[in-house]
C-alpha cells in the first residue's frame, strides 16, 4: 500500500486567491521585518514594550534575530511552511506573556491567523491538508 504523498498536490489556486495570499503575506512580511529590525537595533519604544511586558532588555535582540530568521524563511516560496510554523511558535510565546500580564492578546492570535490564511491561498498541497469543501 503506498501512503499518499500531500504535496504532489499540484493544482494551482486560481489566480484572484494567488495574488490575495501574496498581498496578505506581503503586509505580514512588513510587519514582522519592521517588529524584528527594531528589537535587533534596541529601538527605545520597541525595549520599553518588551521591557513593560516582562523581558529582561539583553534579551530583546535574540528575539528579534529569532524573529527575523523565521519571516525571512516565511517570505522565501521553498520555506514557507517552515516560516509560518516558527512564526506562529513565536506568536503563541507572545500570547502566553501577554495573558500572564493581562494584556490584550488578539493582535498575535490575528496574526497567525492571517500567516495560514496566506499560505492556504498561496500553496495548494495546504489544501489538501485543510480541505474546507463547499456542501
Amino acid at each position: 500500500m503506498e501512503t499518499p504523498n500531500v504535496y504532489l498536490n499540484k493544482k494551482p489556486s486560481s489566480k484572484g486567491a494567488f495574488i490575495t495570499g501574496w498581498v496578505i503575506s506581503g503586509l505580514c512580511i512588513l510587519f514582522l521585518l519592521f517588529d524584528a529590525i527594531m528589537k535587533i537595533i534596541l529601538n527605545h519604544y520597541s525595549v520599553e514594550g518588551s521591557v513593560q511586558l516582562g523581558w529582561p532588555a539583553e534579551h530583546i535582540q535574540g528575539l528579534g534575530i529569532t524573529l527575523l530568521i523565521a519571516t525571512i524563511l516565511y517570505a522565501i516560496p521553498r520555506t514557507a511552511v517552515l516560516g509560518g510554523v516558527l512564526i506562529c511558535c513565536y506568536l503563541g510565546g507572545a500570547v502566553a506573556i501577554m495573558v500572564r500580564v493581562n494584556a490584550p492578546f488578539y493582535f498575535p492570535i490575528i496574526m497567525g491567523i492571517l500567516i495560514w490564511v496566506s499560505l492556504y491561498l498561496r500553496i495548494p498541497a495546504i489544501k489538501s491538508i485543510f480541505p474546507f469543501v463547499k456542501n
